[in-house]
């Protein structure tokens, strides 16, 4: 997420800016594109004709440059490497249709499933397909990540951002730092990240080291690292709103050059303009409805160190598909999707055959008010249903009733897929659907999509769900015995009393 807001609203002031064509063309030559090849599916478009934007945002552990072996280590016996390495940070970000809020789902490195066949279109490394750690799909390209995702998820996937580990410290240094703060005292020992309790500004090396330790908070596994992640990026995600970080010149020419050279990107956001229709976007949801979730897992049954899709994360996976925001308007949770209005009390049900429904067309196109009528008669409503066009064109579709009618409305209204808040109660005694321009085709109505929403309780039940204005949230140190030095075991905590001469992370 930090990638996409970064480039997004720093290209967004420099070009508006009218820094120059010249530094137009430069932010083009730092992005790197690669094709997606249709592999993470196709969104739907809503009532209004507007979609979402999915996009996976991938971390790659790869050390294929002298920087990034320095900064991950682990080269000194295989030197720079090539190859894509493992995507050992995956979050779907999902912008929804109508841009009113957004939701990044974390998706753990150790979670095993199938990764389909796939063939990466640059190194022509190829898998005929196999049951294995998530992660690895990158090192047969992007898209092939891209594929697998969608695959266990269900969510289309239209875009892709991947960085490795130099562009985390690029992109800290180039915001002046993101602003964190930690429950106790720390010391991974693994990530080298070590850090006193309380807030800290976080550049450079230090901000690698927070983003990739997962022995310092939560359990000390990838879970807990997803959750200190979105702390993180939410910070930087406030700071990139700040006035200060985008008024500043100086701050938004390092940040958009910053920004470019460290990104790979799929094909549909690979120039300038495009990045600059995706910060316009962006730019519009609310700190208070970005909610930030990590998929639900169970352990697996056979390796006590990986983890499968546990229970509740199926309803987060539909959630995301079916364009329902996690949050109301107000920017707490929410409860129901879409439409917050709950259901109204039901009366005793009225079956279909004794109901008929007068149909009129309150839309431009003809043949709308037949067709819907003849859906309601094939699911065996009664043979007194008819057509007529409205007295005027209608934005929304409503469905009237008269006095007495309303358990009949709601057995049509439930039929036809039309959420209770278009039920209204009128002066005649028929029961009348008038077609609105919000539902142009098919015989159910299109509240997002034509699934059935999910339960967003479950979808965000033990998903530690945060929205990204929570400032105060600290990032939980671990209790548990996590780290080692000279191989004793020990907490975070006593890991950092234990190593005094070791200067911290901030110094």
């Amino acid at each position: 997420m930090l990638k996409i807001v970064g480039i997004c609203l720093a290209v967004l002031m420099v070009v508006t800016a009218g820094v120059g064509w010249w530094f137009y063309q430069h932010l083009n030559g730092n992005i790197h594109s690669v094709s997606l090849d249709g592999q993470g599916g196709t969104e739907k478009a809503d009532a209004f004709g507007r979609t979402p934007i999915n996009i996976l945002v991938m971390g790659s552990d790869g050390r294929t440059s002298k920087e990034d072996c320095k900064l991950g280590g682990g080269c000194s016996q295989t030197g720079v490497q090539t190859g894509g390495g493992n995507a050992d940070v995956q979050m779907v970000v999902h912008i929804s249709a109508d841009r009113s809020n957004a939701t990044v789902m974390s998706i753990p490195r150790d979670t095993l499933t199938h990764v389909p066949a796939c063939k990466d279109s640059a190194s022509g490394e190829s898998t005929a397909g196999y049951y294995g750690q998530i992660n690895s799909a990158l090192q047969y390209g992007p898209a092939c990540q891209v594929a697998t995702i969608h695959q266990l998820t269900g969510i289309p996937i239209d875009h892709f951002v991947k960085l490795d580990f130099s562009g985390v410290v690029k992109m800290s240094d180039a915001v002046g730092g993101v602003s964190v703060c930690v429950s106790d005292n720390v010391y991974d020992t693994y990530s080298h990240l070590k850090v006193s309790k309380g807030a800290h500004t976080l550049k450079g090396l230090a901000a690698l080291e927070f983003v990739r330790s997962r022995h310092g908070f939560g359990d000390g596994s990838d879970l807990g690292r997803t959750v200190s992640q979105h702390i993180f990026l939410s910070a930087m995600i406030r700071k990139f709103k700040s006035a200060g970080t985008l008024t500043d010149p100086t701050a938004v020419y390092d940040l958009a050059d910053a920004a470019t050279k460290a990104l790979t990107v799929d094909d549909g956001l690979g120039t300038v303009s495009k990045l600059v229709a995706l910060a316009a976007d962006v730019s519009k949801v609310p700190t208070k409805r970005m909610t930030f979730t990590t998929m639900q897992t169970a352990p697996d049954p056979t390796n006590s160190d990986r983890v499968v899709v546990g229970a509740g994360a199926k309803t987060l996976f539909a959630t995301i598909a079916n364009d329902q925001s996690l949050t109301t308007g107000s920017g707490t949770k929410s409860a129901a999707a879409h439409s917050t209005a709950k259901p109204e009390a039901t009366a005793s049900a009225v079956p279909a055959s004794q109901i008929d429904v007068t149909v009129e067309n309150g839309t431009d196109i003809t043949g709308r008010a037949s067709a819907l009528a003849t859906a309601l008669t094939d699911k065996g409503f009664g043979s007194g249903t008819t057509t007529a066009n409205a007295p005027s064109t209608a934005t929304t579709t409503t469905l009237t009733y008269g006095a007495g009618r309303k358990a009949e409305a709601q057995t049509a209204a439930k039929s036809l897929g039309l959420p209770t808040s278009h039920l209204k109660q009128g002066t005649g005694t028929a029961l009348t659907l008038v077609i609105g321009s919000d539902w142009p085709s098919g015989a159910t109505y299109p509240s997002g999509t034509s699934s059935p929403s999910a339960d967003t309780k479950t979808a965000v039940s033990n998903a530690h769900a945060q929205t990204a204005d929570q400032a105060k949230t600290c990032a939980k140190v671990s209790p548990y015995k996590t780290v080692s030095i000279n191989g004793v075991s020990m907490t975070p905590s006593q890991a950092y009393a234990a190593a005094r001469d070791k200067p911290d992370s901030d110094s």
